[in-house]
């Protein structure tokens, strides 16, 4: 498998800049992933395609406004931060640009002394170790000093910082919103659950290992970062019952997907976690307990293009996407959305 199968060509102007007013009025793609036939639906049709006794599985964490921008003690230089994982109370791998100055022993200031880090290590891929040093509670402080992380294919601002967080955020820890959890709403969820629709929180922390770029050109070279997943006794226990009783287990978003195959064994059983994965989902996966995904539509030569493409299979995504760009759908984070049933 190469890198160019799962290439396509995408207008510019159909990546979403913005959130759309109305959280469930985006474009809902249906795709068929035995024949590969598409059906065009606004979001809030999700509903007619969930049965009583399915399972809709969300992934609920919360991304911290993990954007961080300040100065070198030293040199006075500007130095931006991207808090990627926390390792302990006071030290998180983070990405620094410029990076190349940024040498162990390096003294950053962020907010005029309301937040002190110094580089401790340089890890893999030149991601940097920061202790930082504050007087407070340092979630407090993030929200005074941070911004929201948008990708960088979004170059609009962004008006108000929910947008960029799913209704059912509740876990922090995430340096991007897993998306296609945003497109649902409070009201749209109650309406699912009254149909008989059992929901299941999962939590996967999203890294940027999920949107960086396959440098290599054979797939199966690509090694996936890890991310911390929770799965808990509760919620392996719906998701199990649901499966025994012949209900569908539907993940929201990929990172609900990856969160459902880690968990699971070879016996098709999710089991209660706390650990970190980098499961790397690409053709010719065999899926242990997940049947159906909702999902945005993603880059090209991307992971997550990969792993739609395993559940879908290549060819119908890559002739769906095709669909898509002449229907003039919105691509990417603020994007719309497609149901693989």
């Amino acid at each position: 498998m190469k890198l160019s199968d799962f290439y396509y060509d995408l207008p510019k102007e159909l990546i979403a800049q913005d959130p759309l007013k109305k959280r469930d009025s985006s474009k809902l793609m249906i795709l068929n992933k035995e024949t590969g036939a598409t059906e065009h639906k606004v979001f809030s049709d999700i509903i007619d395609y969930l049965n009583p006794g399915d399972c809709l599985v969300i992934n609920d964490t919360k991304v911290i406004p993990a954007r961080l921008y300040g100065k070198k003690e030293e040199t006075n230089a500007l130095i931006e931060i991207l808090l990627l994982k926390r390792i302990s109370d006071n030290r998180w791998e983070t990405l620094v640009r410029p990076g190349k100055k940024a040498r162990c022993g390096v003294k950053i200031d962020f907010g005029d002394g309301l937040l002190k880090g110094e580089i401790v290590d340089v890890v893999e891929d030149g991601n940097r170790i920061i202790e930082f040093t504050y007087d407070g509670i340092f979630e407090e402080i993030l929200d005074k000093l941070g911004e929201m992380p948008l990708p960088p294919y979004i170059t609009h601002k962004l008006e108000d910082k929910n947008r960029y967080q799913t209704v059912y955020a509740k876990n922090e820890g995430s340096a991007a919103a897993p998306t296609a959890g945003l497109h649902f709403t409070n009201e749209l969820l109650d309406q699912i659950e009254k149909k008989g629709v059992n929901i299941a929180r999962v939590t996967l922390h999203v890294g940027l290992g999920t949107f960086r770029p396959v440098k290599v050109d054979n797939v199966t070279d690509h090694h996936m970062h890890s991310e911390y997943i929770h799965v808990d006794k509760d919620t392996a226990d719906l998701i199990n019952n649901t499966k025994k009783n012949g209900g569908n287990i539907i993940a929201v978003g990929t990172t609900s997907l990856r969160t459902l195959e880690s968990a699971t064994g070879d016996d098709g059983i999710i089991k209660p976690v706390s650990k970190e994965t980098d499961i790397f989902i690409y053709p010719g996966y065999e899926f242990k307990i997940t049947d159906k995904l909702i999902t945005n539509f993603h880059l090209p030569e991307s992971t997550l293009l990969m792993l739609v493409s395993a559940l879908a299979g290549r060819d119908n995504i890559l002739n769906a996407y095709n669909e898509a760009i002449k229907e003039n759908y919105r691509f990417f984070s603020f994007g719309d959305a497609m149901f693989i049933n």
